[in-house]
Parts: C-alpha cells; structure tokens; sequence
C-alpha cells in the first residue's frame, strides 16, 4: 500500500537500525507483500516458506534476515528479526483520522467544567465526559466516546470513536482502544434467595497499565470490591470479555472472542488463543499458552502449551468416533473386568 509519506532508505534503517546493503537514497513511499509489492515499496521475509518469492519480489527493498542475503537481489535491509523489524516500520506509514485535528476540541462536545484535559488533546465530535475526569497530554477521544466521572486516560493514548468508559476507570499512557469497547460495566454478580437473584453492585473500579492495545466490541468489567486490572502491555483482541476482579499480568495476549471468568489470576507473557473459555476464580502461571477454542477449567501451575477440545475431522470420521467416545466409561468397565480376571489367574 503506498500513502503521502516518503522515506529514504536511509532514514528507515536508521530508524529500525538495521544494516543497508544498497542505494541509500532509494525513495519508500509505503510498504507491501513480497508478491504483491512495486517500485517505492518496502517488504520483508520472516517466514522461510515464502523464500521461493524473493528472486521475483519488485519491490525496491526487503527486509530479510542474514541467511537469505544471496537469494534477495536488489536492496536490502539486514534484521536479526525481521518481523520485528516490519512491525516497526507500519508506524512511519500509519495514518490517523484525527492527525489534523490534534489539540482541537469539537463544539459538540460536552465537557464538564472539572475536566482537566493536557496540552495537545483532543475531542472529537458528540464526545461526553464527565465530571472531575482526567485526559493527560496529547490523548485522542474519537466521536461519540463517553468517559464517566473522575476516570483518568494516560498521555498519547487513544480512544476511538463509539468507545464507552464508564466511571473510576484508570487507563494508562499510550494505550489504543478501539469502537465499540466498554470499560467498567458492571460485572455479573447475583446472589440467589430462593425466588429471585438480587444484584450485587459492584463497587470497584478498572486499572489498566501504559501500552495496553484494546479490540473492538471488547468488554472489561469492573470489580466487585477490588479493581479489575490489566497490566502493561497487555494486547486484546476483538470481542474479548473479561469479568470483575480478573488480574491479568503484563504482555499477555488475548486472541478474539476469548473469555475470562471471575477473578482468575493470568500471569505475564501468557496468550490465550481465539475462542477460550477460561472459568472463574483460577491461576494460570507466567508463560502459558492455551490453543484455540480450548477450555480450562482448572489452575495451570507450569508453563507451556496447552489445548482441549476435538481436532477437525471429516464429518464422518467425527461422527464414528462421537459414538467411541460415548462408549468409553463401558469400554473401560469391560477393561477393568478382564484385568482383574487376567490377575486372579
């Protein structure tokens, strides 16, 4: 994709730091994929199943690793991670909707009298927030984003349009949250008396650390008593729902539609895989990986990989071995009988 920012070769590995092998002075105008990119186009390699495409890749640069120097011909940008390296160079490309309106409050937009915002904020059309609210320098609020009262949003962060906050929520610095989030609803608390479930109103608030990225259509609930808190560098993708009191340590990732029960602990460096339920009130340990779709119903004390649930199948197959499973407790009755008989002989 090309965009109305250039760079010279140059100054992107500069910036990436990174070795040039190459014309210094090569113009980059946006970034593409091996097979699809054209003259003013950076691309990169990081998986080796795509070398094949290199010899005929029109870029006018690649970002590669060192093994594939002699199969890149043209110019080169030398990474030991050249995945890392791609994902920093997307930000010299980035654009913003709200890159021209910076430190511009709408008209529209309501603002109570006790809000602080810094230098460089701004507010976008149809924006509420409430009282005694603190937006520090340099923030984004998106059209129609509600911030309930004395909620505070960390410096460089950005909300955009349609994103809900409700009140006592604190969001660190340099966080992205985007359309349709909610932050702070309660959480789904109820006490049966026999007839009727009665509401437990949930009295804590929502604690998020700097550098957190947030999907669309996610929701965050607030704690019962205690805050809810999601620590830095913690990435969430769409449509992730994350109950009251939930801790989730720094620089986990969770994949879209993943789900989290009710003061689970999940520790750092974690990623919890599209679709997984997660009950309420676990521990899962630093450095854990739950596979797609899987559930887990229980406490994880060690690292490592984990997965449940039935691998795809044929239909037929699926369905022969749906009904072995069913017979499983019989079958292993029967087993049991012919080992006692088998000892007694």
């Amino acid at each position: 994709m090309t965009h109305n920012k250039s760079y010279t070769l140059q100054e992107i590995a500069d910036f990436l730091d990174v070795e040039l092998i190459g014309d210094p002075q090569c113009e980059i105008l946006g970034l593409g994929t091996l097979n699809g990119a054209g003259t003013g186009q950076l691309s990169f390699l990081s998986n080796p199943s795509y070398a094949d495409q290199l010899s005929g890749c029109k870029a006018s640069a690649i970002i590669i690793g060192d093994q594939f120097v002699d199969k890149c011909p043209g110019n080169k940008l030398l990474s030991a991670s050249p995945y890392v390296s791609f994902a920093k160079a997307t930000s010299l490309f980035a654009t913003s909707i709200t890159d021209d309106a910076r430190g511009l409050v709408h008209p529209s937009a309501s603002i109570h009298d006790s809000v602080v915002l810094g230098k460089g904020v701004s507010v976008a059309a149809n924006v509420v927030i409430e009282a005694n609210v603190t937006i520090a320098d340099n923030s984004t609020i998106g059209a129609a984003c509600y911030i309930g009262e004395s909620s505070q949003l960390g410096k460089n962060s950005k909300l955009y349009s349609g994103v809900t906050i409700y009140n006592k929520v604190c969001i660190g610095d340099n966080s992205i949250i985007h359309s349709g989030t909610v932050i702070g609803a309660d959480g789904f608390g109820f006490a049966f008396d026999g007839e009727a479930s009665v509401k437990i109103h949930q009295l804590g608030g929502v604690v998020i650390g700097d550098d957190v990225e947030i999907g669309a259509n996610t929701t965050i609930d607030r704690g019962a008593i205690e805050d809810t808190i999601i620590g830095d560098g913690v990435k969430m993708d769409n449509q992730v729902q994350i109950a009251h009191n939930v801790k989730i340590g720094d620089h986990t990732m969770l994949c879209g539609c993943a789900g989290v029960g009710g003061s689970t602990v999940i520790g750092k460096y974690c990623i919890i895989g599209g679709g997984v339920g997660v009950i309420g009130h676990l521990n899962i340990v630093d450095k854990v990986h739950v596979g797609a779709l899987s559930c887990v119903n229980q406490s994880i004390a060690e690292p490592g990989i984990y997965a449940s649930g039935t691998m795809l199948q044929k239909n037929a197959l699926w369905k022969r071995n749906a009904v072995r499973f069913a017979q499983l407790d019989s079958i292993s009755k029967r087993l049991k009988e012919i080992e006692k008989s088998t000892d007694n002989k």
